[in-house]
């Protein structure tokens, strides 16, 4: 990290300052943003003095804060010499795993999974960047957090770019109907109209990849698939990257039906949330069993999301979270 600024430290009594020279290559807007927006993000985080001027800036603060401050800087200047274009809300998320330690930025959400109408999909998040590079490793992932951590979305970038460097020959995305207790042949309509209610996740995911009209055409062709669970029954999907969503809402038998669909040169992804399963009670969850099960088989990873992954509003992680500790209360509470 040396090569890419140059740092000089000075000890002030107790504080630190650290003075950084913005590479020449680095537009300084960029960093600190058009009206600074980028750069008060940073000091509200912290309470040491930033003063930028010219291409130099100057850190002063507690030894270990200035530190801190500075290796942001470090890291949003890593960013964009990747090409990364910083938002307030990358910003506000390099801040947070530097303060929390749990990663470098510029090595969770440098890397984009997929480039789609002129945007780069990247992890935002060192539970994202573990997801994508598991995906990447194995033929059966299993990513289980709670909503908005992005384990269907990323999953189906994943999926539309292997189609596209022909790795795959389709993509079949499934979930349960749950609400319709998969008895679908209750319900009014041809069979796109009993079904999509429950699979509009799905498209609204794909919707983001594929320009409407490229879609239509895959679909057409059979090359994109999305069907409820109850369809995977009796096939074998070959050539295919897979994706079971919401699969807290499986049965353990409906888990193993869709585990076994995997065929030769298949890829499968799992998500789900095992806080909100709405199978009837006394239902066991499938995806609540599945790791117990499948402990110790080779190729097969288990990724755990928590709210710090969450990537929807700032509330959602906070509800989220609350949530968490409200049933670790009355857990506590009945043992």
């Amino acid at each position: 990290m040396a090569d890419v600024y140059s740092r000089r430290r000075q000890q002030i009594g107790p504080s630190s300052q650290l003075k950084i020279s913005v590479p020449g290559g680095t537009h300084l807007v960029d960093l600190v943003g058009q009206r600074d927006e980028h750069l008060k993000l940073i000091e509200n985080a912290f309470a040491s003095d930033i003063l930028v001027r010219g291409n130099e800036i100057t850190i002063t603060g507690p030894s270990q804060e200035a530190r801190q401050v500075a290796l942001v800087f470090e890291e949003l200047i890593t960013l964009l010499g990747k090409g990364h274009v910083l938002t307030s809300d990358a910003v506000g998320r390099a801040v947070h795993m530097v303060k929390a330690d749990v990663a470098r930025p510029s090595q969770v959400m440098s890397e984009a999974i997929v480039t789609s109408r002129g945007r780069s999909i990247r992890a935002k998040t060192p539970g994202q960047k573990r997801y994508m590079d598991a995906m990447r490793r194995h033929p059966l992932v299993f990513s289980v957090g709670p909503a908005g951590t992005g384990k269907t979305y990323l999953a189906v970038a994943a999926a539309v770019q292997e189609l596209r460097s022909k790795e795959v020959s389709r993509i079949v995305l499934t979930r349960p109907a749950v609400e319709a207790g998969e008895r679908l042949g209750f319900l009014p309509g041809d069979i796109a109209q009993k079904v999509d209610p429950y699979l509009k996740p799905l498209y609204d995911a794909l919707y983001e990849m594929l320009e409407p009209d490229h879609f239509a055409r895959l679909a057409e062709r059979g090359t994109i698939e999305v069907a409820p669970l109850a369809y995977m029954r009796g096939r074998s999907l070959n050539d295919s990257f897979i994706i079971l969503d919401e699969a807290q809402n499986t049965t353990p038998e409906q888990m193993k039906m869709f585990l076994t669909r995997l065929g030769l040169r298949s890829k499968a992804v799992v998500t789900g949330d095992v806080t909100q399963v709405d199978l009837p009670d006394g239902t066991e969850s499938g995806l609540v069993v599945v790791e117990r099960i499948l402990q110790g088989i080779d190729d097969i990873e288990f990724v755990h999301m928590d709210a710090f992954d969450v990537v929807r509003h700032k509330l959602v992680q906070d509800i989220v979270e609350a949530y968490r500790h409200y049933d670790d209360g009355r857990r506590a509470g009945t043992e």
